[in-house]
């Protein structure tokens, strides 16, 4: 026998209408946390028990990366203001990262280097990376590297690398000091070595002009010599001419 279906009533359609709208409200609501990240895991009621399916983007395994590196990583805005950074980041600067996030990263760069920053960002190019070196209001030195990113990942903001070279610097300062102690020790030896080598040649030019002296002395000697024993031979000459003296 053929059961006859019977008609729905204006007022049944109605709710069934209803309940089918807000079921694909709730849906398309779903769909929508699910492509953009924020649902981590749907829960689906069987028959007898209910089933937790754990969602994993393709950005997971980069954030994790980002969360896990020793460089500090941090996405800023157009006009440089902190919209995400990782543990590391946090640590350079020694604040937590919920109260990095809206902040302003030249707020935490040295005086002496803030100026320097915020010229190098605002002529940032989107075609190369660009590096500087700058030291932090901590005194931490840490290099950035920045690069913008491509139109399809929110192309109005940058992400920066930061990696500390405090000890580098540190090593750096530590070899120029060195260097310029040696080039100040080898300033004050070739002074030495020049008034050595002046001192030898006034010692030397004194023992010549000595020298030169007792040879003019020793001429002088001779001649004065060789002129008494003509005067004396003279005076011999002249006392022979004189008259023998008369006996009384």
């Amino acid at each position: 026998m053929v059961k006859k279906s019977i008609p729905k009533t204006d007022h049944l359609l109605i709710t069934e209408n209803a309940g089918l709208r807000s079921r694909l409200v709730e849906a398309e609501e779903t769909l929508y946390a699910i492509l953009n990240g924020e649902v981590d895991a749907i829960v689906v009621t069987g028959k007898e028990s209910e089933q937790i399916y754990s969602i994993s983007s393709a950005e997971t395994p980069y954030r994790t990366f980002f969360e896990e590196m020793n460089e500090g990583a941090v996405t800023l805005s157009n006009d440089g203001v902190i919209i995400f950074c990782n543990r590391k980041f946090a640590e350079f600067v020694n604040e937590p990262i919920e109260g990095l996030i809206g902040t302003q990263l030249s707020r935490f760069i040295s005086s002496g280097d803030r100026s320097k920053f915020n010229s190098k960002f605002a002529l940032l190019s989107s075609k190369k990376n660009d590096v500087q070196l700058v030291s932090l209001i901590n005194s931490l030195y840490i290099k950035l590297t920045f690069r913008h990113l491509p139109s399809y990942l929110n192309g109005d903001s940058c992400i920066l690398i930061a990696t500390d070279i405090t000890e580098i610097k540190k090593k750096e300062n530590e070899l120029l000091e060195s260097h310029r102690l040696l080039k100040q020790n080898l300033a004050q030896i070739k002074d030495m070595r020049i008034d050595l080598i002046n001192t030898k040649i006034d010692s030397e030019t004194a023992i010549k002009n000595l020298m030169k002296s007792n040879k003019k002395l020793i001429k002088l000697i001779s001649k004065q010599k060789l002129v008494e024993a003509e005067i004396k031979q003279e005076l011999k000459v002249e006392r022979k001419k004189l008259p023998p003296p008369k006996k009384y």
